[in-house]
């Protein structure tokens, strides 16, 4: 079984050369570029099985890296590196395409348990040709495609909108908790802070409910979490 291969992506050469040294350890290959530029020159030769990015970056920051990956098509797994601690901060990341979230000083023990986890739900991914569309009510959720209609209407799902939308409808009609969400769909428990669920659900009932205060198809399970549900009402014909 050949190595997993994962680019490091910092410009501060005392972390890259930890990250190298801890990930040698555990097996990896690993190859250690310094600006946001040369992930795209070593893409093509390198073809890592995950990214650890950090934010601030020389020529192009982790952030416009990562968004031009996934406008790219490129869903190789990103692990983002900031010192900026702000939940708020990691929304940004996620937002934008990456997988999970580290912020700096960080232990390089958990970084290899967050870098196992990701590996291990990409690996899970399902991997049939075979589209899952779901229809819940006026909404189409087609998961090959990665499309949201709404009555007809494209809905623009950032892609970490997209992935707890779609994780609550492979789950529809059963309550989550927030502890599940949050690991069902980002593969770690951001050491309890369930706080970036609550902002996803926000940001998805802004797009898809008629009013986001009165939710018809992501309901509220008081104390519990959250569950999608058929609406109950005709009030999403127009």
């Amino acid at each position: 079984m050949s190595k997993y291969k994962v680019l490091v992506v910092d410009d501060e050469p005392s972390i890259s050369t930890l990250i190298e040294y801890n990930l040698k350890l555990f097996g990896f290959e690993v190859l250690c570029v310094y600006d946001g530029d040369a992930v795209f020159d070593v893409l093509t030769t390198f073809r890592p099985d995950l990214i650890v990015l950090d934010w601030m970056l020389p020529k192009k920051d982790g952030i416009e890296v990562c968004r031009k990956l996934r406008e790219q098509q490129n869903m190789v797994p990103v692990i983002m590196l900031t010192a900026m601690q702000d939940v708020h901060d990691r929304i940004v990341g996620l937002d934008n395409g990456a997988d999970d979230y580290m912020t700096k000083p960080f232990s390089p023990q958990e970084l290899i348990s967050r870098i196992q986890a990701v590996m291990r739900r990409a690996r899970s991914l399902p991997q049939t040709n075979e589209d899952q569309q779901y229809e819940i009510g006026h909404l189409h959720v087609s998961a090959d495609q990665r499309e949201v209609t709404l009555e007809g209407r494209i809905i623009e799902l950032t892609p970490k909108e997209f992935e707890l939308l779609l994780f609550l409808c492979r789950h529809r009609g059963k309550v989550l908790s927030r502890q599940q969400l949050l690991h069902g769909v980002w593969d770690y428990h951001f050491l309890g802070d369930t706080r970036i669920v609550d902002v996803h659900i926000s940001h998805l009932r802004d797009k898809l409910e008629k009013n986001a205060r009165s939710p018809e198809y992501i309901r509220t399970i008081r104390n519990v979490g959250y569950k999608l549900m058929e609406p109950t009402s005709k009030s999403h014909l127009a």
